[in-house]
C-alpha cells in the first residue's frame, strides 16, 4: 500500500532491474539479492541486514500489481514532492503541489473543501484506493500497514501410516526452536501445509510470516495410496483361485479381514473392503485387493503327473487367441 516514502525510494534501482520489468525478472532479482544479504549469510553485520530490509520492502512492493500500479502513479508526481500540514514548514511544496500536479494543474493553487470532522487521510485514502493514509501505531505505513514477516521454506518426511491416519508432530527449526505440528489425515507425497504466524517476524511490528511445509511420504512395504482407497497384492494359490476360498487380507493399523474368492477368479480380479481405505474429512476410502494368483515353483514328480493328467481334461481352449486377434487387427 502507498507509503510517504515512496517518493524517496527508487525500487528499481534498489533490485537493479527496469521500470518495464516483469514478474519474473523482479522475482529473479530479488532472490539473487536476498541470498547474497540475507542475515543468516552475513551475522551481526548491520549493513546487510539493513540492505536485506530494503530488498525486502522493494520486492513486496513491485511483487505485488496493485501496490506496483499505486507506487508507479506517486513516482510519475515527480520527485521531491512531501504531504506537509498547512501552514508548517514546506508549505509551499505540500499538498496542493501534489494535488495539482495530479489534477492537471501546473503547480498552481488548487482549492480543497474539507468537512467538518474530516482529516487529511480520509482524503488521500479516496484518492489512492480507500483505507486511512495514517496507521494508529504512528507514522505513513500506508493502507495495508505494517509488513508482514517473510515465510520459510522447509520440508519433512513422514512414515506411511502418520501420513495415512494423520497425527500430532514436533519439527525443529533451523535455532533449535521446536514447533508442534498437526498433521492431517490423508496427507499426500508432495502436499504442501502452512503453518500460520511460524514464519519469520515482521520488520516494522506486522504479523509473521507462515512456514510452507512440504510433506514427504516413505513408501508402504505392503500398502499404497490411490486418492482416498489404499491396494493392496493378495496371493492365492491355484487351487484356491479355481475352487474358491476365503481369505484373510491386512489392514492398514488393524487386524486382517476375511474376504471370499470366488470360484475360477483371474489374477488382476480386484476385491473391494468398504470403508477401510482412508478416512478424511472429505470422506473414507475403501481398502481394494488385487488377486495374484501364485504358481507353485516346484513340483513332486506325483504332483506333476496329475496336473498333466487334470491339464488333459481342462477344454481345449487358447485364452490368448482374443489377444492375438485384437493385435493381428491393428497391422
Amino acid at each position: 500500500m502507498a507509503s510517504q516514502d515512496w517518493f524517496d525510494k527508487d525500487f528499481y534501482q534498489v533490485l537493479g532491474v527496469s521500470k518495464d520489468a516483469n514478474d519474473a525478472d523482479i522475482k529473479k532479482a530479488y532472490r539473487k539479492l536476498a541470498r547474497k544479504y540475507h542475515p543468516d549469510q552475513n551475522p551481526g553485520d548491520a549493513a546487510s541486514e539493513a540492505k536485506f530490509k530494503e530488498i525486502s520492502e522493494a520486492h513486496s512492493v513491485l511483487a505485488d500489481p496493485e501496490e506496483r500500479k499505486e507506487y508507479d502513479a506517486i513516482r510519475a508526481m515527480g520527485s521531491g514532492a512531501r504531504f506537509t500540514a498547512p501552514g508548517g514548514a514546506g508549505a509551499a511544496g505540500g499538498f496542493e503541489d501534489v494535488f495539482g500536479t495530479m489534477f492537471g494543474g501546473p503547480g498552481g493553487r488548487t482549492s480543497y473543501t474539507f468537512q467538518q470532522g474530516g482529516d487529511y487521510d480520509d482524503l488521500l485514502g479516496g484518492l489512492f484506493g480507500g483505507g486511512r493514509f495514517g496507521q494508529p501505531s504512528g507514522g505513513y505505513r500506508g493502507f495495508g500497514g505494517p509488513t508482514k514477516g517473510r515465510d520459510v521454506v522447509a520440508s519433512t518426511t513422514l512414515d506411511f501410516v502418520t501420513a495415512t491416519k494423520g497425527d500430532q508432530i514436533t519439527l525443529e527449526t533451523s535455532d533449535g526452536k521446536p514447533i508442534t505440528v498437526r498433521i492431517p489425515a490423508g496427507v499426500a507425497d508432495g502436499q504442501k501445509i502452512r503453518l500460520r504466524g511460524k514464519g519469520h517476524p515482521s520488520p516494522d511490528g506486522g504479523e509473521p510470516g507462515d512456514i510452507v511445509l512440504t510433506v514427504k511420504v516413505r513408501k508402504h512395504p505392503v500398502f499404497e495410496r490411490d486418492g482416498l482407497n489404499l491396494r493392496v497384492t493378495v496371493p492365492v494359490t491355484f487351487a484356491e483361485a479355481t475352487l474358491g476360498a476365503t481369505i484373510q487380507v491386512p489392514t492398514l493399523g488393524g487386524e486382517p479381514v476375511k474376504l471370499r474368492v470366488a470360484p475360477g477368479t483371474p489374477s488382476g480380479r480386484v476385491l473391494r473392503v468398504k470403508g477401510r481405505g482412508v478416512e478424511t474429512s472429505k470422506g473414507t476410502g475403501d481398502l481394494l485387493a488385487e488377486v495374484q494368483v501364485a504358481v507353485p515353483s516346484h513340483l513332486s514328480k506325483d504332483a506333476e503327473e496329475k496336473l498333466k493328467e487334470f491339464a488333459a481334461h481342462l477344454p481345449d481352449e487358447n485364452p490368448r487367441e482374443e489377444l492375438l486377434a485384437k493385435a493381428r487387427s491393428q497391422r
